[in-house]
């Protein structure tokens, strides 16, 4: 498996503890309204991992040209599909926005920062390079 898409598998499968925190956090502070909001934040945001990891593992696969192309043309592509993505949500729903951007920013960090930790730590003893 490719270390791209492991490291945002991983990622992913860290939002099942984070995710319901968020969610209930969002819960206690906003209520439903702002718990539903809270959870299409962690799913848009485990979606842009997964999909970053993807695109990062079939460019890696091509060549080194094409990894750093796809890393760079990547990063503005999901950011355009994530501001769609948002602006979509927030017009298609009744949604309480300023939990569901508390949320989506707090998940991506955490997410990534336990992700980073944990590489760093060599916690991820399968991924190739962190032998």
């Amino acid at each position: 498996m490719d270390v791209e898409a492991k490291l945002s598998r991983n990622t992913a499968k860290r939002a099942v503890v984070v995710g319901p925190i968020a969610v209930g956090l969002a819960w206690l502070l906003a209520g439903t309204d702002g718990a539903i909001a809270a959870a299409i934040g962690v799913a848009v945001v485990v979606g842009n991992f997964l999909l970053a990891g993807w695109i990062l593992s079939v460019a890696a696969r091509i060549s080194p040209g094409a990894y750093h192309a796809a890393a760079l043309f990547g990063f503005v592509i999901r950011f355009g599909l994530l501001t769609v993505t948002v602006i979509l949500v927030t017009t298609l729903m009744e949604l309480d926005r300023v939990t569901f951007a508390i949320a989506t920013v707090a998940t991506y960090l955490v997410l990534l920062t336990w992700e980073t930790v944990a590489v760093s730590r060599g916690s991820e003893r399968e991924l190739e390079w962190t032998r």
